[in-house]
């Protein structure tokens, strides 16, 4: 999810959810330890719970890392050994790591060491690299880890090629095998087993958990973001943030002006929001106001509200 999840993404998905956990952009190490780390890891309280997700192998920038995190008061690290794009690759992580499961381990320790107790350690990875598909290999791969310390692991239901296939091409050709991420958790029911990948609706997250202990959702939260909105009744039994698209918009209006005050453009932040209103009438034409690259240069206040009159305005002429 990178340059997706960001924290102005995460802040419009916790208008929606209160309990769900959000997870960061994968952020490297180096970039972490070398880089302008307010950039990279500031977020708003309001936020949590969020994880930081880490891409890196170095033990000590690890372990550094994860101090960092501790220090910024995120509620999880996460280790991606399943992002399979040939940069990440080159930088000697991401799903390449799943190659080096005793690498993973030792990671996982130095992280642990780290930050103690108090902050988990999780790792996010793929059933399996390249045309490797036996699931002895997920299976030794998990409790190699596990060894380190690591007792949440969220597994990508698909391989990960590692030469020839883009990014994209990695998240919808390579087959989802979900069977052997519900087997990993029959054979290891003391671990805490995420599912992700190809998730889409309420069944299907219904039928995965009656196998494994949780499941993650990408893109599809961001494609259809108001689904969310039902996540705190249905999966957790908590009360509903009671509010409206409308609702949520005005409130990350109110985000807007006080980023603005920070220098952070609007469109930093309405990015993310482009789907809020999908399927209701006027949403086309409230995206394109929100995406105008002409507008951006107004004020948060005057752009939301020329995108509320399109939306407005089309949907009483539906209604004529």
């Amino acid at each position: 999810m990178l340059d997706w999840t960001d924290r102005h993404c995460r802040y419009f998905h916790r208008q929606l959810s209160r309990r769900a956990r959000l997870y960061t952009e994968m952020v490297t190490t180096g970039a972490v330890i070398h880089g302008n780390q307010s950039r990279h890891l500031d977020f708003c309280a309001e936020e949590h719970p969020v994880a930081l997700q880490l891409g890196g192998s170095e033990l000590a920038d690890l372990a550094a890392s994860a101090k960092l995190a501790q220090r910024w008061g995120y509620a999880e690290i996460n280790l991606n050994c399943g992002c399979p794009s040939e940069r990440v690759q080159r930088g000697a992580f991401g799903a390449c790591l799943m190659a080096e499961a005793a690498l993973v381990r030792d990671g996982v320790a130095a992280m642990r060491d780290a930050v103690g107790d108090a902050l988990p350690v999780t790792v996010k990875h793929r059933i399996g690299i390249d045309r490797t598909e036996s699931y002895a290999f997920v299976r030794d791969f998990v409790g190699t880890v596990a060894a380190g310390g690591c007792s949440v692991f969220i597994v990508h239901a698909r391989n990960a090629w590692l030469q020839g296939l883009s990014p994209k091409d990695n998240r919808e050709i390579p087959p989802l095998r979900y069977e052997l991420v519900y087997q990993l958790k029959r054979e290891f029911p003391g671990l805490t087993i995420v599912l992700n990948g190809g998730v889409k609706s309420d069944a299907d997250v219904r039928r995965h958990l009656d196998h494994v202990d949780g499941v993650m959702i990408g893109r599809e939260a961001y494609q259809r973001p108001w689904w969310l909105s039902s996540w705190d009744v249905e999966y957790f039994g908590s009360e509903p943030m009671h509010g409206t698209p409308q609702s949520v918009e005005d409130r990350m209006l109110d985000y807007a002006r006080r980023m603005a005050t920070q220098g952070t453009p609007t469109f930093a932040i309405t990015r993310h929001m482009l789907n809020l209103w999908k399927g209701e009438p006027g949403a086309r034409l409230w995206r394109q106001v929100l995406s105008n690259p002409a507008l951006r240069q107004l004020e948060p206040e005057d752009l939301f509200r020329r995108a509320a009159h399109v939306r407005q305005a089309a949907s009483l002429a539906l209604a004529d």
